[in-house]
């Protein structure tokens, strides 16, 4: 694969097919940490770490391990096992290094193990066949159109707090329809088909 097809999937991971607004990957985290930008900048730098570290480990273990054994079956669950050590790994540094946003982050840092964004990029670099260098980028691109997604949509909940609107529309229901509007905005990058 030549540079310019790995830039070209990783601009089209970022902004096309980004994980939040096209596969509806990592919703929970979304919803739940995008309250403030600083919080919501500190997971997505979380998850950056995590999914690009997890995706050069799973593509290793895959290829290196699981496929020379013909234990091809035991991916998900030896991916799990993967990316749940990095996030350990994560939780203490954060703790000991940052407690300010390691309380931040609350319960929303261990559910980075479960986020199915962090899985879901280590089973599409195996289904795609991508190699190691190709992975690690489209794991990075992958993460960073979370972070970019996350991080836009804490603007525009910080925004909201601020706005008058009719009582029905407050909390939830005006953040749902936000991220619909932002989903809808990240869609114009995709183009229009007229078929």
């Amino acid at each position: 694969m030549s540079f310019t097809d790995v830039l070209l999937i990783m601009f089209g991971v970022i902004l096309v097919e980004n994980f939040i607004f096209s596969k509806f990957l990592g919703i929970c985290p979304f919803l739940g940490v995008s309250e403030k930008p600083a919080t919501a900048l500190g997971m997505g730098m979380a998850v950056i770490f995590v999914i690009t570290i997890a995706s050069g480990t799973t593509w290793a273990v895959y290829y290196l391990l699981l496929e020379p054994l013909g234990l091809e079956y035991l991916r998900t669950v030896a991916f799990i096992l993967v990316i749940a050590a990095l996030v350990q790994f994560i939780e203490m540094f954060l703790r000991r290094f940052v407690p300010a946003l390691y309380s931040a982050m609350g319960i929303y840092l261990p559910l980075i193990t479960t986020n199915c964004a962090v899985l879901g990029t280590a089973l599409l670099n195996i289904q795609n066949r991508y190699n190691f260098i190709t992975s690690v980028c489209f794991g990075f691109a992958a993460a960073t159109g979370f972070t970019l997604a996350i991080v836009i949509f804490a603007g525009l909940r910080a925004r909201l707090v601020e706005a008058e609107m009719p009582r029905a529309f407050r909390g939830f229901p005006i953040t749902l329809i936000a991220a619909g509007l932002l989903a809808m905005a990240f869609a114009g990058f995709s183009g229009i088909s007229f078929t």
